[in-house]
C-alpha cells in the first residue's frame, strides 16, 4: 500500500524549537493570528496574482507526525519528549481565510489569514510560504505573458528547466493565468490541464533525412500536427512539410533566429504554397518582453519554458507570514508588529475590501483593522478552513475565469510591461 506522503516536515528546524520552547513557557496555547503578504511587488510589477491556495488547502490536510517524521526528530535531537508528544497529536483545528485563486494582490494586502493558537499556526509558516511565493510568483510571470500575447495562445513548456514537482505547480499556476495547455502530463492528470506536444529535433535527426522524419510524423499523427522546422533549412522544411501534408498541416513550429523575420518568411511561403490555415508556433526562451515584441509579427501561439517556470526574473513573490495578533492574559486579542529597519509589518487582524470606481474598474484596496465594512466595498478575504476542516476548495477552472475577469477591472497602465507602481493603492483604516 502506497503511503500518503506527510508535509509535516516541508518546514524549517525553527519552526520546531520555537515551538518547544513556547510550549515550555506556556504560550503556545494563546490565540494567535497570522497573516501572509507583500511588503512590495518584485521587479518594479503592477499587480500580484494569487495561487497555490487551493495547493496549501493539499498540504494541510497532509501536515500530520507519523511514526516516521517523530523517530527523525526523536534522533536527531530537534526538540524533546513532550514536545514530540505534542506533535504526535498534532491537527490544526483553526480557521483559515485567504484571497480567492486568481484575483489580484498589491503591496500589503492580506491575502491569507491564519487564526489558532501559536503552537498550530506557526508550524504552518513555512510551507505556507513554499507554496504561495512559487506559485504567485510563477502565475505572476503568466499573466504578463498572457497580456503580452493578446489573443494568441501559449503553452507552458518548462517543465525540464526546474525542479520535477516544481514543474507541475508551475503548470498549475501558468493555467490559472490563462496559458491555454501544459506540456507536463502529471499536471494533466493531477488538473485536468489541457496537454500539448508533438516532436523535437531529436526526432528529426534520428531519422537519415527530414522528409522522413516528416513522413513517419504525419502518418503516426496525421496532417494535423505540429512540425518542426528549423533543425536544418526552414525554407526547405517548409516544402517538405506542406508538399508531405498538404493545406491541411496544422502547424509549423519555429524554435531558433530572429523569430519575427523567420515567421515573417514563413508565412509568406506557406501562403505561397497554398497552406492557408497553417499557423506558426514560436518557442526558444521567450518572456512577456519578447512576446510583446512579436505582436506585429504573423505568428499564431508562443511556447514558454524557461522564463516561466523562473518567475521571469521574480522567482518569488516576497510575500511573508508575520505574527499580527495575539492573545494577552485577559484573553483578548491585540496587535503585535516589528518595527524593524527596512522590514516593518502592521498590527491588527485585519479585513480587505476592494473599491471600485464608478466604471467598475478597481480603484484602492482598502485594509481594515477597525471592523469598518465599506459601502460598495468588494470583501477579498474568504472562508478557506473552519474549525481545521477546509471549506474552500474549488475548481481550478472558476480561479482561471475569475482571473480573466479580475484583469479586465485594472486600469489600462497596469498591463504596461515597464517598471513602476503597483497599479491601484492600499490604504489603511
Amino acid at each position: 500500500m502506497t503511503r500518503t506522503m506527510s508535509s509535516a516536515l516541508l518546514t524549517d528546524h525553527y519552526e520546531l524549537t520555537m515551538l518547544q520552547a513556547a510550549l515550555r513557557s506556556g504560550a503556545a496555547h494563546r490565540r494567535a493570528v497570522f497573516e501572509v503578504f507583500a511588503r512590495h511587488l518584485p521587479g518594479g510589477r503592477r499587480y500580484g496574482v494569487v495561487a497555490g491556495t487551493g495547493r496549501v488547502l493539499d498540504e494541510l490536510e497532509n501536515f500530520r507526525f507519523g511514526d516516521e517524521e517523530l523517530t527523525y526528530l526523536r534522533t536527531n535531537g530537534v526538540v524533546d519528549e513532550p514536545t514530540l508528544d505534542f506533535l504526535a497529536d498534532y491537527r490544526f483545528s483553526g480557521n483559515i481565510y485567504g484571497y480567492r485563486e486568481g484575483d489580484l494582490y498589491f503591496p500589503a494586502s492580506p491575502i491569507m489569514v491564519v487564526e489558532g493558537t501559536f503552537a498550530e499556526a506557526v508550524l504552518l509558516e513555512t510551507v505556507t510560504l513554499s507554496v504561495l511565493n512559487h506559485d504567485c510568483a510563477i502565475a505572476s510571470a503568466a499573466s504578463r505573458m498572457v497580456n503580452a500575447a493578446g489573443r494568441r495562445p501559449i503553452i507552458e513548456m518548462g517543465s525540464r528547466r526546474t525542479h520535477e514537482r516544481a514543474a507541475v505547480a508551475a503548470a498549475r499556476a501558468a493555467y490559472l493565468a490563462g496559458f491555454s495547455s501544459t506540456s507536463n502530463l502529471m499536471a494533466g492528470l493531477m488538473y485536468d490541464i489541457p496537454t500539448a506536444g508533438t516532436a523535437a529535433h531529436a526526432f528529426t535527426l534520428l531519422h537519415d533525412t527530414e522528409r522522413q522524419a516528416f513522413e513517419a510524423q504525419i502518418a503516426s499523427l496525421g496532417p494535423e500536427t505540429t512540425l518542426l522546422v528549423d533543425t536544418y533549412d526552414v525554407a526547405q522544411a517548409v516544402r517538405t512539410a506542406v508538399d508531405l501534408a498538404g493545406p491541411k498541416l496544422r502547424a509549423v513550429r519555429i524554435d531558433s533566429g530572429d523569430l519575427a523575420a523567420a515567421a515573417q518568411e514563413v508565412r509568406e511561403q506557406l501562403d505561397a504554397l497554398g497552406a492557408f490555415n497553417t499557423r506558426i508556433l514560436v518557442t526558444s526562451d521567450l518572456d512577456e518582453y519578447a512576446i510583446a515584441a512579436l505582436a506585429a509579427a504573423p505568428v499564431d501561439g508562443y511556447g514558454v519554458g524557461t522564463s516561466l517556470v523562473t518567475g521571469s526574473g521574480a522567482p518569488t513573490a516576497a510575500l511573508v507570514y508575520k505574527l499580527v495578533a495575539r492573545e494577552t492574559v485577559t484573553g483578548k486579542l491585540e496587535p503585535v508588529a516589528k518595527r524593524s529597519v527596512g522590514k516593518p509589518s502592521r498590527g491588527g487582524l485585519k479585513r480587505a475590501y476592494r473599491l471600485l470606481d464608478e466604471s467598475g474598474n478597481f480603484e484602492t484596496e482598502l485594509v481594515t483593522t477597525s471592523g469598518l465594512v465599506p459601502a460598495g466595498g468588494v470583501p477579498l478575504l474568504h472562508e478557506l478552513v473552519r474549525d481545521g476542516q477546509a471549506v474552500g476548495r474549488e475548481p481550478l477552472s472558476e480561479a482561471r475565469a475569475r482571473h480573466a475577469e479580475a484583469i479586465t477591472h485594472l486600469p489600462q497602465d497596469a498591463r504596461h510591461l515597464g517598471r513602476g507602481y503597483a497599479a491601484i493603492p492600499t490604504e489603511f483604516a
